[in-house]
């Protein structure tokens, strides 16, 4: 499927499966992609030189975190995104991530398949919970038979 803006939210069911934002986005100021009841909170940000942000620190604040949601930064390569529905794992489609390229995991399931020799930095709330952390399945035979033509 092809992105059809910078900025494009995957849903399934109504629930946001993922962000995409692209690596040739570009604004002014800032800009939130999440909604303020995410674990993860994911912002762009442009600012003129000169521009301060104030030193500061983040108060203590017990939070509930209920869904390890993940974002991956592509530094480098082509790699494919398989997104599945949450608690079916039935597949749902696939998008063709590139170098700038940024993605922010909220629930379902997900695969990666590296077209290309590639660099991810992943982030994630922690601590790590070792082998709990996660359920791994089988890919479906259909993963990646729709992809992005960029």
């Amino acid at each position: 499927m092809i992105r059809e803006s910078l900025i494009e939210n995957v849903e399934h069911d109504g629930v946001c499966l993922a962000i995409l934002l692209s690596g040739r986005f570009s604004g002014e100021g800032i800009r939130f992609f999440t909604p303020d009841s995410f674990s993860q909170q994911l912002a762009y940000m442009k600012r003129p030189a000169g521009h301060v942000i104030e030193p500061h620190e983040h108060n203590p604040a017990p939070r509930l975190v209920e869904n390890t949601q993940e974002v991956l930064f592509v530094r480098g390569g082509r790699i494919r995104l398989d997104l599945y529905a949450p608690g079916t794992r039935e597949y749902l489609q696939s998008r063709i991530l590139l170098p700038g390229d940024v993605v922010l995991l909220a629930h379902g399931g997900h695969g990666l398949v590296m077209l290309e020799e590639s660099e991810i930095i992943e982030v994630k709330q922690g601590p790590y919970a070792g082998r709990g952390d996660k359920s791994r399945f089988q890919p479906h035979a259909d993963a990646g038979a729709v992809h992005d033509s960029r």
